[in-house]
């Protein structure tokens, strides 16, 4: 019989690799301060059996088929959009999140719809009793014969659990409380993430067994354990929103199978997560009209434009420094668009605080929304209203000029349908564009020659 020895290495928590003494530096990642001591429990090699492995045959690609592999759809519309249209048979989909933020609500809702006498499904908990998951399941309506729930934290049982129970698909709540036994570290370590995330994602693609993975993530937003979790997954999907607010977006980071840009909003409610359709009359459904300092844009996440207020507040500055407060944008981005404003329109904003708002929880990233951004801080500004009736869509260029963007028809497709009577748009944009019968788009060169067509 093998005889186990403990052998100790050091774990970098960023990368992952292993070194067998301690280093500053990460010999890897070049990351500082980031190794770890862990033991390993290994075999010894002279009691060791070697036993022949399993080899996978080898293909032309020309030859290999895809058909028996179709796509399981979800009952929410907005959890298929950002998978890609479905779930791929084997694939393994990490979802993370903060805490309370609803990761846990959603799969078990989703799971409980869709399990049935051919589709088992096994939820593996290791933060929760079956107890606590029977509570939370009767509250949302939930319950289902053929959803079985396993409190489990170790690996190698969990895997036995699933060749008893042949489900499938497979909800792990959370990777970061699995362990293997092979390994002496504490769960949540680096090694224990990664060598039982392996562990699933092997089974998973020799069983075609579509696997969910729930991570938590660290006070700075980042997914915890190593970076490497998130390449070996085939989807990263985060889920956004304030707890405070009834709305939560679950975004695609990643995804081998479908777009990586693509959202889902969500409304959460005392039975649960419940689809948004139509997120953009949601975002404007309470915008005050006779306001300054409000501008409407479209930004796209994925293919789905979405139409989202921009609300800006500029006063002069009672401190030394000026503040430039944001949220749900970028402030490096706003301090840019500050220099534009101060540069080349001639707004003295220097001597200003500047408080920009995305409504809605949205967080906007494309310059799609720079027009209305500089828009919305002039508004403020000259205390001028803005046409509640126009929608902006334009990147701006430090020399102030407006640059076309992408998806340009798709944009106003949705603004007019949402009821938007003008829209202002870059000139590059103006080839090629149809006619829209209740919308006037309005090209402008400069952001000059748009604020002129845009405060009343």
């Amino acid at each position: 019989m093998a005889k186990a020895k403990g052998k100790t290495h050091f774990v970098c928590q960023e990368c992952g690799a292993a070194t067998p003494k301690w280093q500053g530096k990460c010999p890897s990642c070049g990351s500082w301060n980031s190794l770890i001591e862990e033991r390993v429990v290994t075999t010894s090699s002279r009691d060791a059996v070697m036993r022949p492995r399993h080899t996978t045959q080898t293909l032309p690609l020309s030859k290999i088929s895809a058909e028996n592999m179709p796509r399981k759809q979800i009952n929410s519309h907005e959890f298929n959009r950002v998978l890609g249209g479905g779930l791929v048979p084997g694939s393994v989909v990490l979802v993370g999140g903060d805490p309370g933020i609803g990761k846990s609500t959603l799969l078990l809702q989703e799971a409980a719809t869709l399990s049935t006498e051919n589709y088992k499904i096994l939820y593996i908990t290791g933060e929760e009793s079956a107890e606590q998951i029977k509570m939370r399941a009767d509250r949302l309506h939930a319950v289902s014969d053929f959803l079985y729930i396993l409190p489990e934290t170790e690996i190698e049982s969990a895997l036995n659990a699933i060749e008893r129970i042949d489900p499938k698909l497979v909800i792990v709540d959370s990777i970061q409380t699995m362990y293997t036994s092979l390994l002496e570290s504490a769960p949540g370590s680096v090694s224990q993430v990664r060598e039982c995330t392996l562990k699933l994602i092997q089974l998973a693609k020799t069983r075609a067994l579509p696997v969910f993975l729930v991570g938590h993530v660290t006070k700075e937003g980042y997914l915890a354990g190593p970076k490497v979790l998130e390449h070996m997954v085939d989807t990263l999907l985060l889920f956004e929103g304030d707890r405070d607010h009834f709305y939560r977006i679950l975004r695609s980071v990643k995804n081998r199978f479908g777009s990586t840009r693509e959202i889902g909003v969500f409304e959460m409610t005392e039975n649960g997560l419940k689809d948004v359709p139509n997120p953009s009359a949601v975002f404007l459904a309470e915008r005050q009209i006779k306001t300054s300092g409000s501008a409407v844009i479209c930004c796209m996440e994925g293919t789905r434009p979405i139409l989202v207020e921009v609300q800006a507040l500029a006063t002069a500055t009672k401190y030394g420094y000026p503040q430039r407060t944001t949220t749900g944008m970028d402030v490096k981005r706003l301090i840019l668009l500050l220099g534009v404003l101060e540069k080349r329109l001639g707004y003295h904003v220097g001597s200003m605080d500047v408080f920009l708002n995305a409504v809605g929880g949205l967080r906007i990233d494309e310059p799609a929304a720079d027009l209305g951004v500089i828009t919305s801080i002039a508004s403020s500004v000259r205390n001028r209203e803005i046409d509640p009736n126009t929608i902006f869509i334009a990147e701006v260029g430090l020399g102030g000029e407006l640059r076309s963007v992408s998806h340009i028809e798709a944009r106003l497709r949705e603004a007019e349908k949402l009821g938007f009577q003008r829209a202002i748009i870059p000139k590059g944009n103006a080839k090629g564009l149809r006619e829209f019968n209740n919308l006037t788009v309005i090209y402008a060169a400069t952001a000059f020659e748009a604020l002129q067509n845009a405060v009343q």
